[in-house]
This record gives C-alpha cells, structure tokens and sequence, in this order.
C-alpha cells in the first residue's frame, strides 16, 4: 500500500523501501517491532503531528483532599501534602554522635493518564468576584456602561475597563502552580487542598499522545516512514557486520558495515531535519 493504514503495511512499506521482495532483508519481525515502537515514541514525544491539545477532566475525590493535606508528626494537619519519607544519619568529623536528618516530598498529586505527554496549565476551578456569576463586576459593567452606551465608544471603554479588571484579577487569584513529569504520570498541585471541595471539577489544558490505532493517519506520516525505514536499514546493518569479508557464491560480499553507516547518517539527517521542520518549538520566556 502506498498509503498505509495499519502497523503490518507501514512494516512492508518500510521492508520495500530497502528493496523487499527483490533482496533479502535480514532483520527478524521482533526486531522490525522493536524498531516501530521507538520510531512511535520518538514521534509522540517530539512530533507537532504526534499530539493533540487536549482538554481533560478530573473530579476530585476525597483521596485526593486526604493525600493532599498530610498529617504531620504532632497530629496536625498541613495543606499542602507535605510527608515524611525518609531518616538518614550523616557523621561529621569532630561530633561524637551522627546528625539525623529527615526529608519530605509532596503527596499532592493527581494520577494522569500515561499518554499525556504535556501539561499547559489547569483552568482556575476557585470562585472570582471579579469575574465569576452574573454578579460579577465584569458582566455588571458590560450590563450598565455597554449595552447601553454601543454609540459612544462603549465598546471602546469597555475593552480597556476589562483589560484593567484581568490585571487585577491575575493578581488577586493567581493561576494554581503544577509540575509534571511524563515518566511518573502525576501532576502536583500545590493548592490549599484544605479549600478543595470533593466532587468538584478541574480541567487540564495538555498535549495526548495519538493512539496509531484510533488515528490511522499517523502510520501515512512522512516523519515516521523515514525513520522506521532507516531505524531498520540500521537493524540490517548491524545483523551483517559479523559477517563482513564473507564472500556469497558469485563473488558476492556482504557489507553490514557499510549499510550500518548509511543508516547513521540518514537517523542524523532525520533528527536534524526533526528539529527544524517537525518538533514543537519552545516556548520563550518573557520577562
């Protein structure tokens, strides 16, 4: 298939590409899927085309609140999931006993599905007078100075007015703080789990991984056909440097090194080019 639309036809597309059924490729089906699963993960990671923005909902449980406010060793309770791991005793030269020091870590984390690959931010789930409800100050002020004012630069004062009112809003009620990593799958929120209400929702603005299964399209992608190829042309490569030198009837000689090194140069060819062409640029900081 010039276009594949499954994993065995993206395999043989990339199998023809190095001259299949005409030349024997000697690289086994185990090491063709191991070779697909790291051209996969590359592409999700590093590929613009290999995500989607996402909005995803979480409902806050009661073992979130409990594993968010820890209990401290006086029975008191801290708000922001602080507990105890672990004791170590260092010696220092000139004291007679060991200092033992204890160290904490955070607990207030929610688990995130593992094909989530990023996260933006969380939406503000906490109530603003300025901006919240229909008594809020900003629909109060769209109420009596713009409806009623649309011929006299109403729209105008208005824009302005609510510029002023986000400044006031972003320094009153601050965006919650979150870190993430993708290899532990959890997103730390650093709140005052003591305010959080069970049942309550927050949304994540993240970037999901796209499942090759739902998403045909991703089998068809350019990125990932040059690189499963040139990731098994390697594979080859390597299964024929111990043979190299061996002369086939004919006079013929095999050169796993040479296919090998062909296969370097066309991965750092591709990765480059990733760089430039594929890879979602980040973001700058503006201070």
């Amino acid at each position: 298939m010039a276009k594949p639309t499954t994993k065995q036809e993206l395999k043989d597309f990339c199998l023809r590409r190095l001259g299949a059924p005409v030349l024997e490729i000697n690289v086994s089906d185990e090491q063709i899927d191991d070779a697909y699963d790291d051209a996969l993960q590359l592409f999700q990671e590093r590929c613009y085309n290999g995500v989607e923005r996402m909005y995803l909902k979480h409902q806050i449980t009661q073992e979130d609140i409990d594993r968010g406010q820890a209990t401290n060793e006086d029975g008191s309770t801290n708000t922001v999931g602080i507990v105890t791991t672990t004791a170590t005793s260092t010696s220092i030269s000139g004291l007679a006993d060991p200092i033992t020091s204890k160290w904490y870590e955070t607990s207030n984390f929610i688990q995130i599905p593992d094909s989530v690959v990023g996260i933006e931010k969380i939406f503000k789930f906490d109530a603003s007078t300025i901006s919240g409800g229909m008594f809020s100050i900003k629909y109060q002020l769209f109420l009596n100075d713009v409806a009623f004012n649309l011929g006299y630069n109403g729209l105008l004062s208005y824009a302005m007015t609510k510029s002023y009112l986000q400044d006031i809003d972003m320094m009153l009620t601050t965006d919650k703080q979150i870190r993430f990593n993708q290899r532990q799958d959890r997103l730390y929120l650093d709140i005052d789990w003591g305010s959080s209400v069970k049942d309550n929702y927050i949304i994540v603005d993240c970037y999901r991984a796209l499942d090759p299964t739902e998403f045909t399209g991703v089998f068809n992608d350019p990125f990932i056909k040059n690189y499963l190829t040139a990731l098994i042309k390697r594979q080859w490569g390597q299964n024929l440097i111990k043979f190299q030198g061996v002369k086939l009837p004919g006079g013929i000689e095999l050169n796993g090194r040479q296919l090998y090194d062909d296969a370097e140069r066309d991965l750092e060819s591709i990765i480059s080019k990733m760089s430039s062409e594929y890879e979602v640029p980040p973001l700058d900081l503006i201070g």
